[in-house]
């Protein structure tokens, strides 16, 4: 199985962004986790140009996508309208509890057309997605 992992602006900041919300370790350092312990075949690809993330959702050609649009979950009908275009189920997943957050942050433009969201575990949404797209259960890795 092929997974691409998505990831939207200001994510290359994890480690060092707010880390009281979403931790000291950077997204590089889970994934080579991630790809140690998944048995299929991982891609990431982080952007904060929104253009990026839709090229990226329109030229895929792997079975499933983990997307964290970041700050365009909020705003993108663009983005929105990429994930409905595409054949390949994509599950949206955020670090943080969105419902938790300031007011804007709980309106999710793409959460309706994505097969399932996955919100407030901390980086360890990523597995739990990519256990969706795989039907098997793995012990915890580690954020």
């Amino acid at each position: 199985m092929r997974i691409l992992i998505l990831n939207g602006p200001n994510l290359n900041l994890l480690g060092t962004r707010e880390p009281e919300i979403y931790g000291n370790q950077t997204f590089l350092e889970y994934f080579k986790k991630l790809k140690a312990h998944f048995q299929g075949e991982l891609e990431y690809i982080q952007t904060n140009v929104e253009g990026e993330l839709i090229n990226a959702l329109h030229h895929s050609t792997h079975d499933g996508i983990v997307l964290n649009a970041g700050g365009y979950t909020h705003t993108s009908v663009a983005l929105r309208d990429a994930i409905a275009g595409i054949q390949i189920p994509v599950v949206e997943v955020h670090i943080s509890n969105l419902a938790q957050r300031e007011g804007f942050r709980h309106n999710s433009f793409i959460t309706a057309v994505c097969a399932g969201s996955i919100m407030g575990f901390g980086m360890d949404g990523y597995r739990l997605a990519l256990e969706w797209f795989t039907g098997n259960e793995r012990s915890k890795i580690g954020y």
